[in-house]
């Protein structure tokens, strides 16, 4: 998606410093990715406490036979998700970017090239 934002050139001068962007548009969404990954931990962090992982061997062989009973009874289990097809890879986004064509450089409306 095409956007024009207006960032602090200080701060952008700071990220880009780092060496590790070669481009504003890489430091943008390696930021953009960091706020996503953020959301997830916040979620995680929630169940803090809430969750009960049992890995006796009691627990497995329950979970074995629960299993065994849904395969016998024709319901989904999880088995099926080890025979099912993966999904067609997606073709690389940089592949997709390179068939555009370049973009026309912004101009605001009244002003013209001189």
């Amino acid at each position: 998606m095409r956007t024009n934002i207006v960032i602090d050139d200080e701060l952008m001068a700071e990220v880009m410093a780092t060496g590790q962007f070669k481009t504003k548009r890489e430091a943008v969404e390696e930021g953009l990715r960091a706020l996503k990954r953020r959301h997830v931990y916040k979620g995680l962090l929630a169940l803090r406490g809430k969750l009960h992982w049992d890995d006796s061997d009691a627990a497995w062989a329950t979970y074995r036979k629960e299993q065994a009973r849904l395969q016998a009874a024709g319901l989904p289990h999880d088995a099926d998700a080890l025979k099912a097809d993966p999904l067609p890879a997606a073709a690389p986004a940089k592949a997709a970017l390179a068939a555009e064509p370049d973009p026309k450089p912004y101009r605001p409306a009244g002003r013209q090239k001189r």
